[in-house]
């Protein structure tokens, strides 16, 4: 158990890292990440949690250049400041997109979600049945999530619960990371199904990252509202 002089190093370790991050818009190229503590971030997106325990998102790993250049051209929010330079698609360490799942696979009674339910959570048949109907519910009556597009969405938002685990754990080990929307949707799809064999019937690009060291310190300091103006209690 741990005494109240631990607890309260590791709470300023968790603000400190919340502090230190910042979106990175220009990175070191010549500072690599090490395999070690990569895993670790990717270990944080796989077993960050998910609606249902459902993992509605896969991340793609874009590391070769030409590769990313194939981005370039529609991908503003990847290119730095928007003022010429190489940008994120350019210098970062590791550069990447989480897919999220379509209605394809992410509606309630598919092939998918049976199979999944069988070989990657391991539930008896009965209990398959209970979350066929909860979730079913849930997309139905309770959120309405019932199009390609709510469903893509809705997979979306587990993206980026993901995608903010992987910062988090990025920035405890010191490593500078960006998410990255500034991307247009329809061309990113089709050049993931055309060079990265992505089925866009059954996965969306939700949104873009990149992890490495920076280049230079931050310009602004962080600002953010109040924790008055940010929580309220009852």
């Amino acid at each position: 158990m741990k005494d109240i002089t631990e607890t309260a190093r590791t709470q300023a370790e968790i603000i400190e890292a919340f502090k230190f991050r910042h979106a990175c818009k220009v990175f070191d190229p010549e500072r690599k990440i090490d395999d070690a503590s990569f895993d670790t971030i990717l270990e944080a997106a796989r077993l960050s949690p998910t609606s249902f325990g459902h993992e509605p998102f896969k991340i793609l790993m874009i590391q070769s250049q030409e590769k990313r250049e194939l981005f370039r051209e529609f991908s503003w929010g990847a290119n730095g400041m928007m003022n010429g330079t190489s940008g994120q698609l350019g210098t970062a360490s590791h550069f990447g997109i989480i897919l999220a799942h379509t209605a394809e696979t992410m509606t309630a009674g598919s092939d998918y979600l049976q199979n999944f339910y069988r070989t990657v959570k391991q539930l008896p048949d009965e209990v398959i049945e209970i979350f066929n109907g909860a979730y079913g519910k849930f997309q139905d009556t309770d959120h309405h999530i019932k199009t390609d597009r709510e469903i893509a969405d809705w997979s979306g938002k587990q993206a980026y619960i993901v995608l903010a685990n992987m910062m988090t754990a990025g920035a405890l080990l010191r490593i500078d990371s960006c998410p990255i929307e500034g991307f247009d949707m329809a061309l990113t799809s089709e050049v993931l199904q055309e060079h990265f064999g992505v089925d866009p019937k059954r996965y969306k690009p939700a949104v873009m990252f990149a992890f490495g060291y920076r280049a230079d310190e931050p310009q602004f300091d962080k600002t953010r509202r109040t924790m008055e103006e940010t929580v309220s209690w009852f």
